[in-house]
């Protein structure tokens, strides 16, 4: 281990990492004291020479090393199995009976650069990191070693990944690929792992589709950004009285619609392929003097991030507004306003006081009723922020 080319840090830089941090930025190094190739395993230290772990190194990023451990251990197939075997323990523990979750969640498993979704028996893999990209093949031997499945599909098509040198990457392994069906709480749904959003579905809204149903029974419910109709059939499962469903995508609405029919719910849901920004607006529009009368019982808000950095982040709070202020003014005296923030850059307090301010404008009075954060397959390590993104509330409208 003392052969690895080491990483030493600058002065000052050590103590976010001592506390859980996995990331060494380049302004963090002092200097390399043999060269390193990109990829490669090195050991890093603080500018007394005293040990932090070891990891991944990439002079072409931005994070020049991914720690993976802070003991001195190698990459090796063992090593994987033993972090992948951790990562299964504790889905089993916290969603017991679930076939479809997120395996391996990058920095909240200590495996940054690397997402595992497992669908049923077939496995979709993630890499964002060179040094993982380097180690795909042991990365897959250790996947099918433990859970042995069917087909291992990859959807390295993120953008980040050309932050770290890499091109998009998409190979299915084993097999060939081919939509599957996937239980989600007892409810069918198709998930297109190929070409669906994420890996092909939102495997980190799946408990919180059961707790914002729970407030739908008798209800007229509108699910806006509906994709493939998690929130909206579930919803319908729990005895909502109608269910509309909007989503710009065409084939999400064809899915959801598919997906409606195959649990028998199809009667009380309606369906529609639209710009949801322009549908709020145009149901909103009044003419002078002319009364808005409310008619839904249940609003779900659930966008895709508005934000992809903190540059954007004030363009993304207009949005989020925008959509509160006309769902508030649809909602009934006494109905429910859900809403999800799935942005990084927007922290819960931030999320809440958007939603507050557009109440202000809306002159509706809330009454905060639940908080909502992602499935526990998605952990967050409070020392690492980034592992924390996924947050909800659940409002009733008091007048």
């Amino acid at each position: 281990m003392n052969s690895l080319p080491t990483v030493l840090l600058k002065p000052g830089e050590a103590d976010r990492i001592v506390a859980g941090h996995p990331w060494v930025y380049h302004g963090s190094v002092l200097r390399l004291t043999h060269p390193a190739a990109d990829g490669d395993w090195v050991q890093v230290k603080d500018h007394r020479q005293r040990f932090l772990g070891v990891g991944f190194y990439n002079s072409k990023s931005k994070i020049n090393v991914r720690l993976l451990s802070t003991e001195r251990l190698e990459p090796t197939q063992t090593f994987f199995e033993d972090r992948i075997q951790s990562a299964l323990n504790f889905r089993k523990k916290h969603l017991p009976g679930t076939d479809s979750f997120r395996v391996i969640n990058a920095e909240s498993d200590f495996l940054s650069g690397l997402i595992v979704d497992k669908y049923e028996n077939v496995l979709v893999l993630q890499i964002s990191s060179l040094g993982m990209e380097r180690r795909k093949d042991l990365i897959t031997a250790a996947l099918e070693k433990i859970l042995s499945p069917r087909m291992i599909i990859e959807r390295s098509d993120m953008a980040t990944r050309k932050f770290e040198g890499l091109e998009s990457g998409n190979e299915t392994r084993v097999e060939k690929d081919e939509t599957l069906t996937v239980n989600l709480n007892g409810l069918k749904f198709e998930a297109d792992l190929r070409a669906g959003h994420k890996t092909g579905l939102y495997l980190d809204q799946q408990l919180n589709y059961q707790l914002v149903a729970g407030l739908a029974a008798g209800a007229q419910v509108l699910d806006c950004f509906s994709f493939v109709g998690g929130f909206g059939l579930h919803a319908a499962r729990a005895g909502a009285v109608h269910i509309r469903m909007l989503d710009q995508s065409a084939e999400a609405i064809a899915a959801a619609k598919r997906n409606a029919a195959a649990n028998g719910l199809a009667e009380k849901c309606s369906f529609e392929a639209v710009n949801v920004f322009d549908w709020l607006q145009a149901e909103t529009a009044r003419k002078p003097h002319e009364k808005l009368v409310p008619r839904w019982d249940v609003i779900v808000l659930d966008p895709p991030s508005f934000t992809r950095n903190r540059a954007a982040v004030p363009n993304a709070l207009r949005g989020y507004k925008e959509i509160h202020l006309r769902a508030l003014k649809l909602l009934k005296v006494g109905g429910t306003l859900a809403t999800f923030c799935c942005s990084h850059h927007v922290d819960a307090g931030l999320f809440q006081d958007t939603v507050l301010s557009a109440a202000y404008d809306a002159r509706r009075i809330l009454r905060r009723v639940a908080t909502y954060t992602q499935s526990p397959d998605h952990p967050i390590i409070p020392m690492i922020p980034e592992t924390e993104y996924l947050k909800g509330f659940s409002y009733e409208v008091v007048k």
